[in-house]
Order: C-alpha cells, then structure tokens, then sequence
C-alpha cells in the first residue's frame, strides 16, 4: 500500500509502531493517534507525525481527512480487564464508536483490529472477558454500519502476536516478552494453570504485511491473522527451557481457538516466521552475550 494519507490509531504501540514503520517506508503520510496508556515514545519512527490524544477525540485531532484508518488503539488486555471494565468501555466502546463515526462521515476505508478470543471455545471465548466481549460486539457493530451506510471496511484477528519492541514488563506485558525477560535474568517461569491452553503465536512482521494486503485489497469480515500452527503455553515454556512455574488458572483463559486465514490467504499472505526459530535466536544471543 503506498501513497495514501493513513492514520494509525495506537501507532506508538508494539503492533502500531511496527506498521507505521512499514507505512511510512512504503511512502504513505502517516499520522499516528495514541493516548500512550500502553504506547510509549520510545516507539516513534522519523517521519511519522505522532498526536497524544484519546481516539474518542479523533475529530478533534485529524488536521486532514485520511484515505484509511488503521483502528488498532483499543485496550487489549484479557484478564487485567476483570479489574478495570471502565477502561475497557471507555477506550474500546467509547473510543471505537467515535472512530467509527469518523470513519462514516470522511467516507474513509477502516481496518480494525478485532480479537480471536471471540473464536475462542468453539465461540464461547466472545463472553469470557470484559476485553473480549467490546472486541467481539464492536465488529457487529461494524459489519452493520456496512450495511447501513455502505462503509468501506475490513477487520483482522490477530493471534497472540509476538516479535521486537514487546513489552516485557508489568501489568501489560505479554507473553514470549516476559519469558525472555525471565530467561535473561535467570527466574522460573511462570506458566497459568493448566498450561495446555493452546495459542497460534505470530509475529509481528507477518501481521504487518497481512495489515497490509488488507488495507489494500480487503473488504468485510473475516481476515485472520494467524501461523497455522498452536503450541500450548507449558510447550512454549519447555522450548525456552529452565524451571517452570505453574500458577492458578485465571478467568478469561480461553483453552483453544481456530485459526480462520483463508480470506486473507486469498489476498496472497501467508505466515512466514516461525516462534521455534524466534526462541531458538533468541537464546543464542542470550548465550553469546
């Protein structure tokens, strides 16, 4: 995709970072749009104009009409969202609904960034969790303003997405992130209760040229984001060796989820890194260091 005005909502996160990175290299004007609650300046790339505001302000902020949003700046955090629903409401509900009408009235093309927990459970995982449910009714919501009023829109499901510029620690952290973390300074690690849960982990850099090819060529539901093959989470901890830690299960902890990539598949994707080998360099510039 290239030459186009473009916002990223949440461009100074991990997954947000890496795209405007992309963008930005494949000559589009890039505007990133990210009230910093998980972002962080350290994720800035040059040429990128970055604006600190909520996306519920999102009229407020966009000096220009852009040709496509890229929607990824939502709270993104399953169990954590026990604790704070009106975090959840606020950037999720709150902030979408504003972007979304946006969306509608500049006549611009949305890609959201939906969740696969809705997928979780043979479907289940739609209701398991504060985070889940806003993700999963936000794209019916969205598939509706399709319908009626003939929205130029695409969502992605991204699966469990790992890769540089992860955060690695506190509340927010994420998975491989806070194994390597672990790694590094030689602690257990901790694996929940009962560890065979099973995740498709992807990295970042397929997601960015599946997000891509999306943004470009897709249209409608049903673009996921995913490596075909699972490993549960006690697996993962055995690749990177070392103790392991069983901590008690957790609500919101879906156990499986399928992996639904045909409709992006179509659009030419396919995922090219694989976490083995992520984990393997890994520990070899742990062990070289």
């Amino acid at each position: 995709m290239r030459e186009k005005r473009v916002l990223v909502t949440g461009g100074a996160g991990f997954i947000g970072s890496h795209l405007c990175k992309k963008l930005k290299e494949n000559g589009n004007k890039v505007v990133s749009l990210d009230n910093y609650f998980t972002g962080s300046e350290k994720n800035h790339i040059e040429g990128v104009k970055y604006i600190k505001g909520h996306t519920k302000d999102i009229e407020k902020y966009a000096e220009e009409i852009p040709d496509i949003v890229f929607h990824l700046g939502e709270y993104s955090r399953v169990e954590k969202s026990f604790d704070e629903p009106d975090i959840v409401w606020d950037l999720n509900k709150t902030g979408t609904f504003a972007v979304l009408e946006f969306c509608r009235k500049n006549n611009c093309k949305l890609i959201y960034a939906g969740s696969s927990t809705k997928f979780g459970d043979g479907g289940l995982g739609r209701d398991q969790s504060p985070y889940a449910w806003t993700k999963a009714s936000n794209t019916e919501l969205i598939q509706n303003y399709g319908i009626w009023y003939n929205l130029n829109y695409a969502i992605t499901y991204f699966y469990n997405v790992y890769g540089p510029g992860e955060i690695s620690t506190g509340e927010y952290a994420t998975l491989i992130a806070i194994f390597q973390e672990k790694i590094k300074n030689k602690k257990p690690l901790t694996v929940v209760s009962p560890g065979t849960q099973k995740r498709n982990f992807t990295h970042v850099n397929d997601i960015i040229n599946a997000l891509l090819l999306v943004g470009e060529k897709g249209y409608g539901d049903e673009y996921g984001i995913g490596h075909p093959d699972s490993y549960s989470v006690k697996e993962i901890a055995e690749i990177f060796g070392g103790e392991i830690e069983m901590l008690p299960e957790r609500k919101g902890n879906r156990m499986t989820a399928r992996v639904y990539t045909e409709k992006t598949q179509s659009l030419g994707w396919k995922a090219q890194y694989d976490i083995k080998d992520y984990i393997k360099d890994f520990l070899k510039s742990i062990r070289n260091k």
